[in-house]
């Protein structure tokens, strides 16, 4: 009981815990209320979302803040990759590529801007080592290209076009699957001390009361298994639920959904800001947005090849390529010199805030 009272203490909003039974009882009792269900379900999902976050900072409390980032961003998309994998095998691509659209803006403009803000509001100037940005900022270049191209070939609407793009797709995802892996090799090995960043003065000041490892692990092991659960209600009410409120699937994807999964991420990184360790909210941020278009959405084109109805490809609409280009755009401006102040994330979040008027405001 003590053991489980200090993980709960630690985790952001576990009062919200609650919803996971309920969600669970709605699903069985009130199959007729799907807005209810999908409700209940996202609500689930966002403590445990954030306790699969504190797991995953307990984990990195040994290393350096560039690499405690890398391994939290990594860590804490879980949420993303079980809500995604869900709907591939439900068939539902349009919101697994508004979802993953999501979690990019998401990451880089959203959760960022409010590790900025909250941050900025106690610590007038923050600074981070850009090295890292650099090369996590570069990386989303390469990935936005990545999926302009084949959204240009199935734009054109040709049949033989689409076909090709659902190729080229195929192709791209497993280069960009071997750029994330050399990424890997980069920043873990190769050139690792230069993402250490400044060590923190460490101790419980800086993670908390730490964990034995195996219950770090046993933690992430109960809620993906819960976010699975939670991951296969939201899915199975989406649909019904976003024709309940009158909102387009885009917007559920890009949004509510992707919104859902960051919600690790989002709180640790504010966390982490509020200590002033902004090497980690940096790298969680943009670090979270790499994984999600590096790693992230080319298993999942991979994946559909075996699992999902038809075949994923990278041809995103036209308003999604557009947001991410520029999410990607803003964020490489506004974190370049290394320095934050509350004000930088106030840009940021007003950019995002435009970015999900735009798509709520998209016809159904």
């Amino acid at each position: 009981m003590k053991v489980l009272r200090n993980v709960l203490t630690e985790a952001p909003l576990a009062w919200l815990l609650f919803a996971v039974p309920v969600a669970a009882w709605a699903h069985h009792a009130r199959p007729d209320s799907p807005l209810l269900v999908f409700g209940l379900a996202c609500l689930a999902i966002v403590p445990l979302a954030g306790l699969l976050g504190v797991a995953a900072e307990k984990l990195a409390a040994r290393t350096g803040e560039g690499i405690g980032g890398f391994l939290n961003a990594t860590l804490g998309n879980a949420a993303e990759l079980i809500i995604a994998l869900v709907a591939l095998r439900a068939g539902m691509l349009d919101v697994v590529k508004a979802s993953l659209t999501g979690s990019i803006i998401g990451n880089l403009l959203l959760v960022l801007g409010a590790a900025f803000l909250a941050g900025g509001l106690r610590h007038k100037i923050q600074s981070f080592a850009t090295i890292g940005v650099r090369t996590q900022i570069g990386m989303m270049a390469l990935a936005a290209i990545a999926i302009l191209v084949p959204s240009i070939f199935a734009a054109t609407g040709s049949g033989e076009m689409v076909t090709r793009s659902v190729t080229f797709s195929v192709v791209v995802s497993i280069v960009l699957l071997a750029v994330y892996l050399l990424s890997l090799v980069f920043v873990l090995g190769s050139h690792a001390h230069l993402f250490r960043g400044d060590e923190a003065a460490g101790g419980e000041a800086e993670h908390g009361t730490p964990w034995p490892l195996s219950l770090a692990i046993g933690v992430m092991a109960v809620v993906t298994l819960l976010i699975v659960w939670m991951s296969e209600i939201l899915v199975g009410t989406v649909e019904q639920a976003s024709h309940a409120l009158g909102l387009s699937s885009l917007f559920v994807g890009v949004v509510v959904v992707a919104v859902v999964g960051n919600a690790a991420e989002h709180s640790t990184a504010v966390m982490v800001a509020l200590r002033n360790r902004m090497e980690m909210a940096v790298s969680i941020a943009i670090g979270s947005s790499t994984q999600i278009a590096l790693f992230v959405a080319p298993l999942l084109v991979l994946l559909s090849l075996a699992m999902a109805p038809a075949p994923l490809s990278l041809a995103f609409s036209g308003v999604e390529v557009f947001l991410v280009l520029a999410a990607t755009f803003v964020a490489s401006i506004l974190v370049v010199d290394g320095k934050s102040t509350w004000f930088t994330g106030v840009q940021l979040i007003a950019m995002y805030l435009v970015m999900a008027i735009t798509v709520f405001a998209i016809p159904v």
